[in-house]
């Protein structure tokens, strides 16, 4: 899958350099890392992309429960993309004007503010090696909930510094000689990248540690108390936008205005906010996104935006196995995975086909049951079983989409790498009877981002070719998904 998007890549570049011959004005540089690489785009001032760069970085699972990266080659990783995207653009790196970071939301990472060295690994946001804590603060679920909008979880930052804290020896001597960093992966990047080398959060990534309230915008003493996490030891909260300082582009000193978490940006991607809309951005995860004033218990209330003028938030449902669960698959049998799923229709689809149980990563949004193990309920044959696994992403999606759609949706957007397999696009169209349109670029974080560089522009462009897929009746999906549910909710027990 990853040779086939590579070349896809280099395509796009090609193309890419054809168009940056284009009259003469600003130019804008996106950097998104995410969990399998690094990318960066330049775009123009109304979003068409100028030219762009990929450069993969490693994951790291050891056991069931720990997921990382080498915080040194995702560095080495954004620098790489830099240097590959700076080759292409040539003379015109001096059009360059401004520049934003978006990053996986909460990983963490532990720092030495002496040296810049990494401490500790990136571990990523789907590690839950310190579930255990997460289990004997069960009982204070309900205040953390109110808090910070989020449901307790050990996906999130804050279990996973306290691990730091107590596991990690080169993170204890640093804190005994007064020497330690630690929080997002963020804020590990802006200081490692930067010039001026600022020790700051944005909120979007601070917020996914579940130390920081949205109501105050900063952290939160008595969150930071519960998880044993020192708050003089946290970055400084800024906001969305800000001045966090320059970054090397072909030896050009670039001003980065934006800082913010990849789901957060996604939205963006064409421009403002759709209210009537659920934005799901389909990579390794899931994401699930809509604006509005209303609260679901099973939902994640999560920040979106947030500067002088106020704070954006969101309706978000996570499925911690998408792209994730084929990768599971992957492992375990011996066809190609990616190409089933890419090329599979409804008119190829098998009739005899198991369910699938979705516990990679540890089951989100609305169940919250981290330890229901991946599982095949049934019989088929490995093409078959690459079937069941995108039927549990969209059965997964479609639970969160009927706790979203009051008041009525319009859409679903999909956007992300996932997005190009059409039978997914077609589950969740049928099964939720919304309209599922697929954008032209899978790169939303990258042009969602870029549009907040751009200070959010009235012209931004938007993609006319959008690819629709409208609700179908589909009894024989309706009556597994039904079984499917019945089955989540035996091995789930209460949570839901």
């Amino acid at each position: 899958m990853y040779d086939e998007i590579r070349w896809l890549v280099q395509e796009l570049r090609s193309l890419a350099g054809a168009l940056s011959a284009g009259p003469e004005g600003p130019l804008l540089l996106a950097i998104d890392q995410g969990g399998h690489a690094s990318r960066a785009i330049v775009v123009d001032a109304r979003g068409a992309i100028r030219a762009e760069s990929f450069s993969p970085i490693s994951t790291f699972r050891i056991g069931h429960d720990r997921v990382e990266h080498d915080a040194s080659e995702i560095v080495a990783s954004i620098r790489a993309a830099l240097d590959e995207l700076a080759e292409t653009l040539g003379n015109d790196c001096a059009r360059v004007v401004a520049a934003g970071l978006a990053t996986q939301r909460s990983s963490v990472v532990c720092w030495d503010r002496r040296s810049g060295k990494a401490l500790s690994p990136v571990l990523s946001w789907q590690d839950r090696r310190n579930a255990m804590l997460i289990e004997r603060l069960r009982d204070r679920a309900s205040m953390i909930r109110k808090q910070t909008g989020l449901v307790l979880s050990p996906h999130y930052g804050a279990s996973k510094l306290r691990w730091c804290l107590d596991q990690a020896d080169a993170v204890v001597a640093a804190r005994r000689e007064d020497r330690l960093a630690l929080g997002p992966l963020s804020s590990y990047l802006l200081y490692t990248l930067l010039d001026e080398r600022p020790y700051v959060v944005d909120p979007a990534n601070a917020s996914r540690t579940q130390l920081w309230a949205p109501r105050t915008r900063m952290w939160s003493a008595e969150l930071a108390a519960l998880f044993d996490v020192p708050i003089d030891l946290l970055p400084h909260c800024v906001g969305t936008r800000h001045t966090f300082g320059h970054l090397d582009l072909a030896g050009r000193a670039v001003p980065l205005v934006v800082c913010t978490g990849d789901q957060s940006a996604a939205p963006f991607a064409f421009g403002p906010i759709d209210p009537a809309t659920v934005y799901l951005n389909m990579g390794t995860g899931a994401f699930l996104q809509r604006v509005g004033e209303r609260d679901d218990p099973r939902l994640l209330r999560s920040v979106l935006y947030s500067d002088a003028h106020g704070l954006i938030t969101v309706q978000e449902g996570t499925v911690n196995g998408a792209a994730g669960a084929l990768d599971w698959l992957h492992a375990r049998v011996d066809i190609d995975v990616y190409r089933v799923a890419q090329t599979l229709r409804r008119s190829q689809r098998a009739a005899d086909v198991p369910l699938f149980l979705n516990g990679v990563g540890g089951v989100g949004s609305p169940y919250w049951c981290d330890q229901l193990a991946p599982r095949f309920v049934g019989e088929g044959d490995e093409a078959a079983q690459v079937q069941a696994v995108l039927e549990s992403i969209a059965f997964l999606i479609c639970r969160n989409l009927e706790r979203m759609a009051d008041p009525p949706l319009r859409r679903v957007l999909a956007t992300g790498g996932l997005s190009v397999s059409d039978y997914l696009c077609e589950c969740i169209a049928a099964l939720s009877g919304v309209p599922v349109e697929r954008a032209p670029s899978r790169e939303a974080t990258a042009l969602g981002l870029a549009f907040l560089v751009a200070d959010q522009p009235n012209d931004w462009y938007v993609p006319a070719d959008v690819e629709r897929f409208m609700p179908q009746s589909d009894a024989a999906l309706a009556s597994r998904y039904t079984q499917w549910c019945r089955l989540m909710e035996a091995y789930c027990g209460s949570r839901l």
